[in-house]
């Protein structure tokens, strides 16, 4: 079984303890992990700010990136989805405007072996329990794109649940959206900031020492305002956790 790491681009730049937690995890439970090193953006951004004829090259270099691999797995849902659920349509609007099916071929090379980290886990290898120890408090916020349009469900718990020493509390509102949303963020601050506000009210009324998620464009904009109020609680991606074999103080 050959598996690549997609690493993404907030991972590779902002958070690469959780690429290296990802890498650390797999390995321990007998994976062996490639890291293609041509990989780079999956395209997100720009199309979701409306430029989809310049995210057609960056379909392109995916495929041409992840050829030969059985499983490409990443700790993202975000670029999962944009992976399995824009692919296609980028693919199908080529072809309607008549530029062949290139695209199409591209993303059908991706889809079907692509997969977020948790649903690796859970359905390819088949395991629930990984070893991990990670004794603290422990709440868990599902984002839009695994919750939507990848449909996790309850990948991500099943697994925190068979942590030991965790204790997994439930978050208030856990299907709200915590106002990320890439461009959203930027386009709409105001609303962005209330939406985050919200998420952050109901995380602390756990009592949990950790707000766990799933992708760290969602845990980057909580973590801040979680750090700007100086509050008792970090965000920390659900990689980390599974990863943890010891325990190790809460930075």
């Amino acid at each position: 079984m050959r598996v690549a790491l997609f690493v993404t681009c907030v991972n590779d730049a902002i958070h690469p303890s959780t690429a290296v937690a990802t890498v650390r995890l797999l390995e321990r439970l007998g994976v062996t992990v490639d890291f293609p090193a041509a990989q780079t953006c999956c395209g997100q951004p720009p199309y979701n700010t409306g430029y989809r004829l310049e995210t057609e090259p960056l379909v392109h270099r995916m495929a041409r990136t992840f050829e030969g691999y059985d499983h490409v797995v990443t700790p993202s849902g975000s670029c999962v989805a944009m992976v399995r659920d824009a692919y296609p349509r980028i693919a199908r609007r080529a072809r309607a405007e008549g530029r062949g099916d290139t695209l199409a071929k591209a993303a059908d090379s991706l889809v079907p072996k692509t997969y977020e980290l948790t649903e690796f886990l859970v359905d390819v290898l088949g395991v629930t329990d990984v070893g991990a120890y990670f004794p603290h408090k422990v709440t868990y916020h599902p984002s839009c794109h695994g919750l939507r349009l990848l449909g996790l469900g309850e990948r991500p718990r099943r697994l925190l649940q068979a942590v030991k020493g965790l204790r997994l509390v439930e978050l208030p509102g856990a299907e709200e959206c915590c106002g990320f949303g890439g461009t959203f963020a930027v386009k709409n601050p105001d609303v962005s900031a209330a939406m985050g506000a919200d998420k952050i009210r109901n995380s602390l009324s756990t009592g949990a020492a950790v707000l766990c998620g799933a992708d760290n464009s969602c845990l980057m904009h909580l973590d801040g305002m979680l750090r700007r109020q100086d509050a008792p609680q970090r965000a920390l991606h659900i990689a980390e956790i599974l990863a943890s074999t010891e325990e190790e103080p809460l930075a």
